[in-house]
């Protein structure tokens, strides 16, 4: 948009000189300056909305998924709990979590809010939404049926179709297995430590979505495109809520572990 400053600099230089010059070029840069501000407020409001979108999905759905199966145990309550802590909520914030969390477990209809979250996120959004909620129906170790019923029903209002989906909850089960063996803090300054085992290559290259014998270019831009679409920064600019970075920060750091484990893997046997 900076042409407006050089023309009206050029047609200040024609009619007034130098002076003119300046002068035209000053009043091209406000006009530029002014024109860029209405897309400024109208970024900022579509990002605020995305971030509700998100927030009410988030913890409606999780209500839904606990109570889906007649009784919320007490791993699912733990699990909306450690979201809310992680995500660092104000008690303001926290009473709305748990408000939604509620209205889900009463039967609230996700369908308005899912296709409001849908209209104004994008794709990496919906599929970081998937995986939270994957993992408030893994809470109690399992997911039941009428827990996959509610996944699929999510999926129905976001746009998301079945292949993509299943796709989604196969990678998701890779990276479960994986980072659930390795809990307690195996993994340190980006590599783990000690021998790996084949069961733990295998679940890392499921992790990343290829194939052990995938080349390594292959591999690394599965990395490359996992990382992009978990990136904290990437997706808060997208809609995701800023008190959700740190759930971004830790899934980018998972998909590190897999890519430096098979990575560690392949220059010992080279």
């Amino acid at each position: 948009m900076w042409f407006r400053t050089v023309l009206f600099g050029f047609l200040g230089m024609m009619f007034g000189g130098p002076f003119g010059a300046i002068m035209g070029a000053l009043l091209g840069a406000w006009l530029d300056n002014q024109s860029k501000r209405p897309r400024m407020v109208y970024g900022r409001q579509r990002q605020t909305q995305t971030q509700t979108a998100f927030f009410e999905a988030t913890f409606l759905v999780m209500g839904k998924l606990a109570k889906a199966d007649g009784r919320v145990k007490e791993e699912e309550i733990q699990l909306a709990t450690a979201l809310m802590n992680q995500m660092r909520l104000s008690p303001e914030q926290r009473q709305q979590a748990i408000r939604l969390f509620n209205q889900g477990k009463s039967g609230a209809d996700i369908g308005r809010v899912l296709t409001n979250f849908r209209q104004s996120a994008g794709g990496s959004l919906i599929q970081m939404f998937l995986e939270i909620q994957l993992q408030a129906a893994f809470a109690d170790g399992e997911i039941s049926p009428a827990e996959m019923d509610i996944l699929h029903e999510a999926c129905h209002w976001l746009g998301v179709n079945k292949m993509a989906f299943d796709m989604l909850f196969q990678r998701f089960q890779a990276q479960r297995a994986f980072y659930s063996h390795h809990a307690g803090g195996g993994y340190q300054q980006g590599s783990w430590q000690g021998r790996s085992s084949a069961d733990e290559l295998k679940k890392a290259y499921a992790t990343l979505g290829v194939s052990s014998d995938a080349s390594d270019r292959d591999v690394k831009r599965a990395w490359r495109k996992l990382m992009s679409e978990h990136h904290p920064d990437k997706l808060v600019s997208k809609g995701l809520p800023e008190e959700m970075m740190e759930v971004a920060k830790k899934k980018t750091q998972e998909i590190q572990a897999a890519y430096d484990l098979i990575q560690k893997h392949r220059k010992q046997s080279s």
